[in-house]
């Protein structure tokens, strides 16, 4: 039976590392379980062993950008939740195409540290729910 808890809570992709480790640190600290990561490639292959619960993604991604790597996300597991990173000033036509990857949504990395605590917890709130949703009606056809 595959294991189906979590590796972690959060997965950070971005090519700042100061700011890819502070968050990883607040969101640990606050409870959260989190793994920082600057490249595409070793997200994707994290994600080849090993599970989360949200993705979050820097939209400028050094070899890479952000959007192609939400792609190569989403094709792995349709479910995952996937927020974009975003800087002020990030061309909005590049926010769009994310979103039309399969970002789940974005958010900015200007905004306080409690207030992304405060976006990034709503979206692990609902990846639980959709996952013991899932779990839920999996267990009652299988019971029907």
């Amino acid at each position: 039976m595959q294991n189906t808890q979590p590796d972690t809570e959060f997965l950070l992709v971005d090519d700042d590392p100061s700011i890819s480790e502070f968050l990883a640190t607040y969101l640990s600290r606050r409870g959260h379980p989190s793994n920082a990561t600057m490249e595409a490639e070793k997200a994707l292959d994290w994600l080849s062993e090993k599970r989360c619960e949200v993705v979050v993604v820097d939209l400028n991604l050094p070899n890479t950008n952000g959007t192609s790597l939400v792609a190569s996300l989403r094709a792995i597991d349709s479910r995952l939740p996937i927020v974009v990173f975003t800087e002020n000033g990030c061309n909005e036509a590049q926010v769009r195409a994310a979103m039309r990857a399969g970002a789940n949504g974005y958010v900015s990395k200007n905004l306080p540290m409690e207030q992304l605590y405060c976006v990034l917890a709503r979206v692990l709130a609902a990846a639980r729910y959709n996952a013991r949703r899932v779990r839920l009606q999996r267990e009652l056809l299988g019971a029907a």
